[in-house]
């Protein structure tokens, strides 16, 4: 069983890599547009716990993927994610002024780059996935593009965040809730590990359903821990403003279940996920360790 610093070690290693594919990735900053260009990469870079390109690369060491192929899946999912949030942050979704501890991008910046920036990020994340081979047949990596994409649009993220929207005031069900978050949280982070896994050697018809289950789970306990620290956390912790999702009557898995039921929802998905991973061995210990880093972080 490896120690937890060695887990440590491995994240901040990893959280170091997939910072620098990104800065190597983004158009210079003093490259016409240059405004443009600058604020992409504060959107993108120097904050943020890096969970789904943590995920990509523990992924691919479920499938021996050389990690160079891993890189770029890693950079599109997280390029993918810091385009949402810097059009999650604008007035006319979510209205937040802090991001990872700083001004969010469109206060820094202005609304209008802000939302430039979210549509340059989206195109270079396609850009990334699709520019060099990722996998061993190029029909693999067509599918992974197909992947992000339906993690990303309409029946994805962009989707969910249209009923976060129209959802505020309500009162959802359990099951419309999880509907919402499996959308606008649940499918990047799927395709994150999924990205990852197809860089390296083609997993067995259940051992790839395994994952995906494991995928699932590792979504939804993201979302249920992220409103239970919401709840009960403050905003210098999280690094962003603490008690919205409140304040502005959205319906969460704290305000359907109550904290204790919560909590214990994001366990019961924490040990879902890692029965899941019973099919597999020690290849995948660092997605076993990353669901309880998911399920046990305080911010």
């Amino acid at each position: 069983m490896r120690s937890r610093t060695d887990f440590e070690a491995w994240t901040q290693a990893r959280q170091a890599r997939v910072e620098q594919v990104l800065d190597a990735l983004l158009p210079p900053a003093g490259s016409s547009p240059a405004r443009l260009h600058a604020a992409m990469r504060y959107a993108a870079l120097s904050g943020g716990k890096r969970v789904r390109p943590l995920l990509a690369y523990a992924a691919g060491e479920l499938t021996a993927a050389p990690e160079a192929r891993v890189d770029r899946a890693a950079a599109a999912v997280e390029l993918i994610h810091a385009y949402s949030l810097a059009h999650d942050d604008l007035p006319c979704m979510d209205d937040d002024v802090l991001r990872r501890g700083r001004a969010t991008c469109h206060v820094a910046y202005d609304e209008a780059t802000a939302l430039l920036v979210g549509d340059a990020l989206q195109s270079l994340a396609f850009q990334v996935l699709a520019q060099q081979p990722l996998a061993a047949h190029a029909a693999t990596q067509l599918d992974m593009v197909h992947t992000l994409a339906l993690a990303v649009g309409s029946r994805g993220m962009a989707g969910g965040q249209a009923i976060d929207l129209a959802s505020t005031g309500a009162e959802l069900t359990l099951p419309e809730l999880e509907n919402m978050h499996i959308h606008k949280t649940g499918e990047l982070i799927r395709a994150a590990i999924l990205l990852g896994a197809r860089c390296g050697n083609p997993l067995p018809p259940a051992g790839s359903e395994a994952l995906d289950r494991f995928s699932k789970c590792a979504g939804l306990a993201f979302q249920v821990v992220d409103d239970v620290l919401d709840a009960e956390s403050d905003t210098d912790t999280l690094g962003k403003t603490a008690g919205k999702d409140a304040r502005q009557n959205k319906p969460t898995y704290v305000t359907t279940l109550g904290l204790s039921q919560a909590r214990g929802l994001a366990q019961g998905l924490r040990d879902d996920a890692l029965a899941a991973l019973d099919a597999f061995g020690g290849e995948a210990q660092r997605l076993r360790e990353l669901i309880d880093f998911i399920v046990l972080r305080s911010r």
